[in-house]
Protein backbone atom coordinates (compact mmCIF):
# COMPACT_ATOMS: atom_id res chain seq x y z
CA UNK A 1 0.00 0.00 0.00
CA UNK A 2 1.20 3.32 -1.42
CA UNK A 3 1.98 6.19 1.70
CA UNK A 4 -0.32 8.37 0.17
CA UNK A 5 -1.58 11.70 1.87
CA UNK A 6 -5.02 9.51 1.70
CA UNK A 7 -3.41 6.31 2.86
CA UNK A 8 -1.32 8.45 6.24
CA UNK A 9 -4.30 10.04 7.21
CA UNK A 10 -6.27 7.11 7.73
CA UNK A 11 -3.41 5.76 9.39
CA UNK A 12 -3.49 8.24 11.65
CA UNK A 13 -6.83 7.82 12.46
CA UNK A 14 -6.21 4.82 13.61
CA UNK A 15 -3.21 5.80 15.39
CA UNK A 16 -5.08 8.63 17.26
CA UNK A 17 -8.42 6.01 18.13
CA UNK A 18 -6.00 4.02 19.52
CA UNK A 19 -4.16 6.56 21.88
CA UNK A 20 -7.58 7.79 22.77
CA UNK A 21 -8.87 4.57 23.81
CA UNK A 22 -5.50 3.14 25.65
CA UNK A 23 -5.40 6.96 28.02
CA UNK A 24 -9.25 6.51 28.70
CA UNK A 25 -8.89 3.12 30.30
CA UNK A 26 -5.34 4.09 32.01
CA UNK A 27 -7.49 6.97 33.33
CA UNK A 28 -9.88 4.86 34.71
CA UNK A 29 -7.25 2.58 36.69
CA UNK A 30 -5.28 5.49 37.59
CA UNK A 31 -8.01 8.30 38.25
CA UNK A 32 -5.84 11.04 36.36
CA UNK A 33 -7.19 13.78 34.99
CA UNK A 34 -4.49 14.88 32.80
CA UNK A 35 -5.00 11.39 31.15
CA UNK A 36 -8.83 12.68 30.54
CA UNK A 37 -7.28 15.69 28.70
CA UNK A 38 -5.21 13.48 26.71
CA UNK A 39 -7.35 11.20 26.15
CA UNK A 40 -9.85 14.05 24.78
CA UNK A 41 -6.94 15.42 22.43
CA UNK A 42 -6.63 12.03 20.84
CA UNK A 43 -10.19 11.52 20.23
CA UNK A 44 -10.89 15.00 18.64
CA UNK A 45 -7.43 13.99 16.50
CA UNK A 46 -9.40 11.08 14.67
CA UNK A 47 -12.70 13.29 14.68
CA UNK A 48 -10.71 15.51 12.86
CA UNK A 49 -8.40 12.88 10.47
CA UNK A 50 -11.79 11.43 9.23
CA UNK A 51 -13.42 14.74 8.15
CA UNK A 52 -10.24 15.35 6.45
CA UNK A 53 -10.36 13.17 4.03
CA UNK A 54 -14.05 14.27 2.71
CA UNK A 55 -11.79 17.32 1.65
CA UNK A 56 -11.32 15.50 -1.68
CA UNK A 57 -14.96 15.23 -2.52
CA UNK A 58 -15.57 18.56 -2.18
CA UNK A 59 -16.32 19.43 1.36
CA UNK A 60 -13.77 22.10 2.21
CA UNK A 61 -15.30 23.90 5.25
CA UNK A 62 -15.58 20.73 6.90
CA UNK A 63 -12.78 18.59 5.90
CA UNK A 64 -10.51 21.57 5.70
CA UNK A 65 -11.83 24.68 7.91
CA UNK A 66 -13.29 22.20 10.49
CA UNK A 67 -10.70 19.20 10.48
CA UNK A 68 -7.67 22.08 10.88
CA UNK A 69 -9.72 23.46 13.41
CA UNK A 70 -10.48 20.24 15.29
CA UNK A 71 -6.61 19.76 15.46
CA UNK A 72 -5.64 23.03 17.09
CA UNK A 73 -8.57 22.03 19.84
CA UNK A 74 -6.56 18.86 20.28
CA UNK A 75 -3.48 20.11 21.04
CA UNK A 76 -4.63 22.68 23.06
CA UNK A 77 -6.08 19.97 25.36
CA UNK A 78 -2.82 18.79 25.55
CA UNK A 79 -1.86 21.57 27.10
CA UNK A 80 -4.69 21.82 29.53
CA UNK A 81 -3.27 18.12 30.16
CA UNK A 82 0.38 19.21 30.75
CA UNK A 83 -1.28 22.09 33.11
CA UNK A 84 -2.90 19.84 34.61
CA UNK A 85 -0.27 17.29 35.30
CA UNK A 86 2.14 20.02 36.53
CA UNK A 87 -0.60 22.06 38.75
CA UNK A 88 0.27 25.11 36.49
CA UNK A 89 -2.56 27.49 35.70
CA UNK A 90 -2.74 28.73 31.89
CA UNK A 91 -3.35 32.20 31.11
CA UNK A 92 -7.06 34.05 29.56
CA UNK A 93 -5.13 34.73 26.53
CA UNK A 94 -4.56 30.58 25.31
CA UNK A 95 -8.33 30.98 25.04
CA UNK A 96 -8.28 33.10 22.37
CA UNK A 97 -6.63 30.68 19.95
CA UNK A 98 -10.45 29.44 19.07
CA UNK A 99 -11.74 33.22 18.23
CA UNK A 100 -8.30 33.74 16.06
CA UNK A 101 -9.72 30.58 14.22
CA UNK A 102 -13.27 31.58 13.57
CA UNK A 103 -11.45 34.96 12.27
CA UNK A 104 -10.19 32.76 9.22
CA UNK A 105 -14.00 32.49 8.16
CA UNK A 106 -13.42 35.84 6.68
CA UNK A 107 -11.06 35.18 4.65
CA UNK A 108 -11.77 35.14 1.16
CA UNK A 109 -10.97 32.30 -1.28
CA UNK A 110 -8.15 33.03 -3.37
CA UNK A 111 -5.33 31.45 -4.78
CA UNK A 112 -3.16 32.51 -1.67
CA UNK A 113 -5.93 31.04 0.58
CA UNK A 114 -4.25 27.68 1.03
CA UNK A 115 -0.92 29.06 2.03
CA UNK A 116 -2.36 31.41 4.59
CA UNK A 117 -4.54 29.08 6.08
CA UNK A 118 -1.60 26.42 6.33
CA UNK A 119 0.76 29.36 8.40
CA UNK A 120 -1.92 30.61 10.39
CA UNK A 121 -2.82 26.67 11.98
CA UNK A 122 0.51 26.03 12.44
CA UNK A 123 1.50 28.88 14.22
CA UNK A 124 -0.95 28.37 16.53
CA UNK A 125 -0.05 24.70 16.79
CA UNK A 126 3.52 25.62 17.70
CA UNK A 127 2.33 28.31 20.11
CA UNK A 128 0.43 25.80 21.93
CA UNK A 129 3.07 22.98 21.68
CA UNK A 130 6.05 25.13 22.86
CA UNK A 131 3.72 26.25 25.85
CA UNK A 132 3.13 22.80 26.72
CA UNK A 133 6.49 22.03 26.76
CA UNK A 134 8.03 24.71 28.66
CA UNK A 135 5.16 23.68 31.51
CA UNK A 136 7.43 20.48 31.56
CA UNK A 137 10.73 21.80 32.92
CA UNK A 138 12.10 20.39 35.98
CA UNK A 139 11.12 23.20 38.36
CA UNK A 140 14.06 22.34 40.54
CA UNK A 141 13.38 18.93 40.62
CA UNK A 142 14.63 15.73 38.38
CA UNK A 143 11.66 14.76 35.97
CA UNK A 144 10.88 11.57 35.18
CA UNK A 145 12.22 9.74 32.13
CA UNK A 146 8.41 9.81 30.26
CA UNK A 147 7.89 13.44 31.51
CA UNK A 148 11.73 14.33 29.96
CA UNK A 149 10.50 12.18 26.91
CA UNK A 150 7.28 14.15 26.31
CA UNK A 151 8.70 17.65 27.10
CA UNK A 152 11.34 17.47 24.14
CA UNK A 153 8.59 14.98 21.71
CA UNK A 154 6.58 18.31 22.53
CA UNK A 155 9.36 20.82 22.12
CA UNK A 156 10.25 19.15 18.85
CA UNK A 157 6.73 18.86 17.49
CA UNK A 158 6.04 22.54 17.94
CA UNK A 159 9.58 23.65 16.13
CA UNK A 160 8.34 21.42 13.41
CA UNK A 161 5.52 23.76 12.80
CA UNK A 162 6.84 26.81 13.70
CA UNK A 163 9.56 26.13 10.69
CA UNK A 164 6.10 24.27 8.87
CA UNK A 165 4.74 27.92 8.82
CA UNK A 166 7.52 29.78 7.43
CA UNK A 167 8.13 27.27 4.46
CA UNK A 168 5.01 27.85 2.29
CA UNK A 169 6.13 31.67 2.31
CA UNK A 170 10.24 31.55 2.38
CA UNK A 171 10.49 29.03 -0.16
CA UNK A 172 7.04 29.52 -2.51
CA UNK A 173 6.28 25.81 -1.55
CA UNK A 174 3.53 24.65 -3.30
CA UNK A 175 0.19 23.62 -1.12
CA UNK A 176 -3.31 22.70 -2.19
CA UNK A 177 -5.24 21.83 1.34
CA UNK A 178 -8.32 20.62 -1.11
CA UNK A 179 -6.33 18.22 -2.67
CA UNK A 180 -4.05 17.04 0.06
CA UNK A 181 -0.87 17.95 -2.51
CA UNK A 182 2.41 19.30 -2.02
CA UNK A 183 5.74 18.23 0.10
CA UNK A 184 5.15 20.32 2.77
CA UNK A 185 1.69 18.65 3.27
CA UNK A 186 2.95 15.34 2.72
CA UNK A 187 5.86 15.88 5.20
CA UNK A 188 3.67 17.39 7.73
CA UNK A 189 1.07 14.30 7.80
CA UNK A 190 4.19 12.01 7.91
CA UNK A 191 5.30 14.34 11.33
CA UNK A 192 1.44 14.39 12.40
CA UNK A 193 1.46 9.98 12.62
CA UNK A 194 5.33 9.60 14.21
CA UNK A 195 4.64 12.56 16.88
CA UNK A 196 1.40 10.54 17.63
CA UNK A 197 2.74 7.14 18.67
CA UNK A 198 5.74 9.63 20.63
CA UNK A 199 3.55 11.90 22.13
CA UNK A 200 0.98 8.58 23.33
CA UNK A 201 4.09 6.78 24.45
CA UNK A 202 5.84 9.42 26.79
CA UNK A 203 2.35 10.67 28.00
CA UNK A 204 1.78 6.82 29.40
CA UNK A 205 5.25 6.46 30.72
CA UNK A 206 4.48 10.22 32.30
CA UNK A 207 1.78 8.81 34.24
CA UNK A 208 3.14 5.87 34.99
CA UNK A 209 5.98 7.08 36.78
CA UNK A 210 3.34 9.25 38.93
CA UNK A 211 1.56 6.28 40.14
CA UNK A 212 4.80 4.50 41.02
CA UNK A 213 5.50 7.46 42.96
CA UNK A 214 2.08 7.40 45.03
CA UNK A 215 2.40 3.67 45.48
CA UNK A 216 5.53 4.29 47.21
CA UNK A 217 4.17 6.95 49.05
CA UNK A 218 1.23 5.50 50.63
CA UNK A 219 3.33 2.43 51.29
CA UNK A 220 5.65 5.06 53.18
CA UNK A 221 3.26 6.80 55.43
CA UNK A 222 0.43 5.57 57.90
CA UNK A 223 -2.31 5.71 56.65
CA UNK A 224 -4.44 7.58 59.66
CA UNK A 225 -2.23 10.13 60.49
CA UNK A 226 0.03 10.08 56.80
CA UNK A 227 3.02 10.70 59.24
CA UNK A 228 5.89 8.12 58.25
CA UNK A 229 5.11 4.94 59.45
CA UNK A 230 7.76 3.01 61.07
CA UNK A 231 9.31 1.03 57.90
CA UNK A 232 9.94 4.25 56.14
CA UNK A 233 11.28 5.90 59.07
CA UNK A 234 14.02 3.05 59.26
CA UNK A 235 14.55 3.98 55.94
CA UNK A 236 14.72 7.24 55.67
CA UNK A 237 16.52 7.86 59.44
CA UNK A 238 20.22 6.76 58.91
CA UNK A 239 21.05 9.59 56.56
CA UNK A 240 20.09 12.11 59.26
CA UNK A 241 21.95 10.29 61.87
CA UNK A 242 24.58 10.35 59.77
CA UNK A 243 25.39 13.82 60.28
CA UNK A 244 25.28 14.26 64.12
CA UNK A 245 28.51 15.68 65.08
CA UNK A 246 29.60 17.38 68.30
CA UNK A 247 29.28 21.09 66.91
CA UNK A 248 25.53 19.84 65.31
CA UNK A 249 24.47 16.84 67.58
CA UNK A 250 20.84 15.20 66.92
CA UNK A 251 17.77 14.06 68.31
CA UNK A 252 15.28 11.79 68.88
CA UNK A 253 11.61 12.56 70.77
CA UNK A 254 9.84 9.65 71.95
CA UNK A 255 6.04 10.65 72.55
CA UNK A 256 3.01 8.82 74.22
CA UNK A 257 -0.25 9.32 75.17
CA UNK A 258 -1.25 9.37 78.55
CA UNK A 259 -4.61 7.54 79.46
CA UNK A 260 -5.00 7.28 75.77
CA UNK A 261 -7.50 3.83 76.76
CA UNK A 262 -9.94 6.29 78.39
CA UNK A 263 -10.70 7.96 75.15
CA UNK A 264 -11.25 4.76 73.35
CA UNK A 265 -13.60 2.90 76.42
CA UNK A 266 -15.60 6.07 77.42
CA UNK A 267 -15.72 7.41 73.25
CA UNK A 268 -15.11 4.91 71.25
CA UNK A 269 -11.93 3.93 68.76
CA UNK A 270 -13.32 6.74 66.35
CA UNK A 271 -12.58 9.37 68.81
CA UNK A 272 -9.21 8.07 69.77
CA UNK A 273 -8.67 8.03 66.10
CA UNK A 274 -9.65 11.34 66.04
CA UNK A 275 -6.95 12.34 68.91
CA UNK A 276 -4.25 10.36 66.75
CA UNK A 277 -5.05 12.89 63.90
CA UNK A 278 -5.08 15.90 66.04
CA UNK A 279 -1.58 14.85 67.85
CA UNK A 280 -0.39 14.43 64.12
CA UNK A 281 -1.28 17.32 63.07
CA UNK A 282 0.37 19.66 65.81
CA UNK A 283 3.25 17.61 65.49
CA UNK A 284 3.31 18.39 61.94
CA UNK A 285 2.48 22.14 62.75
CA UNK A 286 5.75 22.15 65.38
CA UNK A 287 8.36 19.85 63.08
CA UNK A 288 11.30 22.19 62.09
CA UNK A 289 13.32 22.15 59.05
CA UNK A 290 15.01 18.74 58.01
CA UNK A 291 13.42 16.83 60.87
CA UNK A 292 11.31 13.48 60.61
CA UNK A 293 8.07 12.38 62.19
CA UNK A 294 6.85 8.79 62.58
CA UNK A 295 4.25 6.67 64.27
CA UNK A 296 5.81 3.60 65.09
CA UNK A 297 2.49 2.44 66.04
CA UNK A 298 -1.05 2.70 68.69
CA UNK A 299 -0.50 6.20 70.22
CA UNK A 300 3.58 6.18 70.17
CA UNK A 301 4.88 8.77 67.84
CA UNK A 302 8.37 9.75 67.57
CA UNK A 303 10.28 12.91 66.10
CA UNK A 304 13.80 13.12 64.78
CA UNK A 305 15.94 16.39 64.48
CA UNK A 306 18.93 17.12 62.44
CA UNK A 307 20.04 20.11 64.79
CA UNK A 308 19.12 20.60 68.87
CA UNK A 309 20.02 21.26 72.11
CA UNK A 310 18.93 19.65 75.39
CA UNK A 311 16.98 23.32 76.01
CA UNK A 312 15.66 23.26 72.56
CA UNK A 313 13.88 19.52 72.54
CA UNK A 314 12.44 20.61 76.38
CA UNK A 315 10.69 23.61 74.72
CA UNK A 316 9.91 21.23 71.71
CA UNK A 317 8.50 18.72 74.08
CA UNK A 318 6.89 21.22 76.31
CA UNK A 319 5.18 23.00 73.53
CA UNK A 320 3.87 19.82 72.35
CA UNK A 321 2.55 18.53 75.43
CA UNK A 322 1.07 21.87 76.22
CA UNK A 323 -0.94 22.13 73.00
CA UNK A 324 -1.87 18.37 73.12
CA UNK A 325 -2.95 18.44 76.31
CA UNK A 326 -5.46 22.11 75.81
CA UNK A 327 -6.79 20.17 72.59
CA UNK A 328 -7.99 16.77 74.62
CA UNK A 329 -9.28 18.74 77.64
CA UNK A 330 -11.95 20.36 75.39
CA UNK A 331 -12.44 17.83 73.02
CA UNK A 332 -13.02 14.73 75.53
CA UNK A 333 -13.95 14.59 79.12
CA UNK A 334 -12.19 11.76 80.76
CA UNK A 335 -11.69 10.80 84.74
CA UNK A 336 -7.90 11.46 84.73
CA UNK A 337 -6.38 14.17 82.10
CA UNK A 338 -5.35 12.82 78.51
CA UNK A 339 -1.46 14.53 77.97
CA UNK A 340 1.76 13.84 76.75
CA UNK A 341 4.53 11.55 78.10
CA UNK A 342 8.18 12.62 76.23
CA UNK A 343 11.37 10.89 76.16
CA UNK A 344 13.89 12.51 74.59
CA UNK A 345 17.89 11.87 73.95
CA UNK A 346 20.47 13.79 72.08
CA UNK A 347 23.76 12.29 70.65
CA UNK A 348 26.72 13.90 69.24
CA UNK A 349 28.06 11.25 66.88
CA UNK A 350 25.85 8.83 64.39
CA UNK A 351 24.36 5.89 67.07
CA UNK A 352 25.13 2.44 66.12
CA UNK A 353 21.38 2.20 65.03
CA UNK A 354 18.29 3.30 65.22
CA UNK A 355 16.94 1.00 67.18
CA UNK A 356 19.58 2.19 70.03
CA UNK A 357 18.74 5.65 70.00
CA UNK A 358 14.64 4.08 70.41
CA UNK A 359 15.74 2.23 73.59
CA UNK A 360 17.45 5.46 74.94
CA UNK A 361 14.66 7.59 74.20
CA UNK A 362 12.20 5.03 75.56
CA UNK A 363 14.27 4.82 78.79
CA UNK A 364 13.59 8.72 78.77
CA UNK A 365 9.80 7.68 78.07
CA UNK A 366 9.60 5.53 81.02
CA UNK A 367 10.99 8.30 83.33
CA UNK A 368 8.74 11.03 82.10
CA UNK A 369 5.95 8.01 83.15
CA UNK A 370 7.32 7.10 86.20
CA UNK A 371 7.65 10.84 87.22
CA UNK A 372 4.22 11.88 86.99
CA UNK A 373 3.47 11.87 83.35
CA UNK A 374 2.44 14.84 81.20
CA UNK A 375 6.51 15.92 81.57
CA UNK A 376 9.75 15.75 79.50
CA UNK A 377 12.49 13.90 80.29
CA UNK A 378 15.55 13.99 77.98
CA UNK A 379 18.81 11.45 78.47
CA UNK A 380 22.45 11.82 76.79
CA UNK A 381 24.06 9.38 74.21
CA UNK A 382 27.22 7.51 75.78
Amino acid sequence: MALDPSTILILTTALAAAAALYLAVECRSVREESLLFWSFGFAVITVGSILALLRSHGFLIIGIWFANGLLIAAHWLFLAGVARFTQSRLSRAWYLVAVVWLAMLLVPGEPWWSKLMLVIQSLLIAGITLRASFLLRPHGVSLSVGAVQLRYVLLLHGLFYFAKAGLPVALDAFVDLAALRGVVIQISLMEGAMAIMLIALSMTGTERHRREERIEQLAARDPLTALYNRRALYKRAPELLALASPASPGALLLIDIDHFKQVNDLHGHSAGDKLLVALSDIIRSALPQDALAARLGGDEFVILLREASSESMVMLGNSLREAFGHMAQQAFTTPKAVTLSVGGTLFERPPASLTSLLDLGDAALYESKRGGRDSVRVVLAA
